[in-house]
């Protein structure tokens, strides 16, 4: 059956290509001959297209592609009070190729404050029509993990278990912040869950000292605390993602190493789980989902390149994905974003729309 609340049967996870209009609007910009009044005003036009765009191609949620930012999560965390962006040594590796050479610490006491990407939600709601708006921001172990104990401040958290508990209460606020403003549709968005299920990546954790299975019972409490007190109307899902920049990837690896602790206790609406390849394991993980209302949106449509599906391979997985968590707990977007930073995948807008077109017949069509 169709569904009316997020998330939906065709569902999206967030973030587009950049058109040509913002790229060159950001290069005036870096370069002064614009001001960021008019940097704005080129955004708004933007997204506005890009919502309609949506709309068009029968997405009932609808997102503003991240337009007004360059990554996926360091513009969020610039905003938090507390956290310092800089200039680091060098860039994340995917697989073969880095990005731009930058990070975030923590140099003072974390709080979520009057951000500004509040506002951003806010123009998201006035242009979305009848469509629902969804916001996306990292996932709170995402600020932790990839600096660890090192970008956190030892003189302001001395004690690491302050730390997490201002991290799960910095995103509780923002949770309530952004329902305040008229979000009833949120995601985290999570690369730390699919690293623990990387052979590669957990030895890496274990080489600067960390214990993979710990972080993992750490995150999970930390975003339990976050969703305290969530309200009822306002759904909430995850997106664990293996990394996507410049249509590359970082972890490999089925969910099975995390499956129990993370869909099992962590109190998620909708889980957003990328499925699109061999790296991603198979299905059986899902029958940790807990049964009833929680749902599992499958990204079953890669977003790395533009050549389409075959509509009835995805028709078999979504069937084969049935045989451990009911159909009516399964939703059908594509694998991430299109375009995590603002340089954006391999791939041509019409491709990216013939993707979502892809997402929402194949929907219409199953439920």
């Amino acid at each position: 059956m169709q569904r009316q609340t997020a998330p939906f049967r065709a569902d999206t996870v967030g973030s587009f290509l950049r058109p040509a209009a913002i790229k060159h609007a950001r290069e005036q910009f870096a370069a002064g001959e614009i001001d960021a009044a008019e940097l704005r005003r080129v955004e708004d036009d933007a997204i506005r297209d890009v919502v309609a765009k949506q709309r068009e191609n029968g997405l009932k949620v609808v997102t503003d592609g991240e337009f007004r930012r360059a990554w996926w999560h360091f513009d969020f965390f610039d905003g938090l009070e507390g956290c310092e962006r800089y200039e680091a040594e060098q860039g994340i590796q995917f697989n073969g190729v880095q990005t731009k050479a930058r990070g975030v610490k923590v140099v003072g006491k974390l709080g979520f404050g009057d951000h500004p990407m509040l506002e951003d939600f806010r123009f998201l709601k006035s242009v979305a029509g009848d469509a629902v708006p969804k916001m996306t921001i990292p996932s709170p172990s995402v600020l932790h993990f990839r600096g660890g104990r090192k970008m956190i401040d030892a003189t302001v958290y001395p004690d690491l278990s302050d730390y997490f508990d201002d991290l799960g209460q910095t995103y509780q606020d923002a949770i309530k912040a952004f329902y305040d403003a008229g979000c009833r549709y949120l995601q985290l968005d999570d690369t730390v869950w699919a690293y623990l299920c990387s052979e590669d990546q957990k030895a890496q954790i274990r080489e600067r000292g960390d214990d993979p299975e710990e972080l993992a019972r750490t995150y999970a409490r930390v975003l339990n605390k976050a969703l305290e007190g969530k309200p009822a109307d306002l759904t909430v899902g995850l997106h664990v993602c293996r990394g996507n920049f410049r249509s590359t990837w970082i972890s490999e690896g089925g969910y099975e190493p995390v499956a129990e602790i993370l869909f099992g206790t962590v109190n998620i609406d909708a889980f957003f789980l990328e499925y699109d390849n061999e790296r991603s394991g198979g299905f059986e993980p899902l029958r940790f989902i807990k049964p009833g209302n929680q749902q599992v949106v499958l990204g079953l449509v890669t977003t790395k390149n533009g050549e389409l599906e075959d509509p009835a391979q995805v028709k078999a997985r979504l069937q084969e994905a049935a045989n451990y968590v009911s159909l009516d707990q399964i939703c059908l977007s594509p694998q991430c974003g299109f375009a995590s930073t603002e340089e954006g995948n391999s791939l041509t807008e019409e491709q990216q729309w013939q993707k979502i077109r892809l997402v929402t017949d194949i929907a219409s069509q199953v439920w």
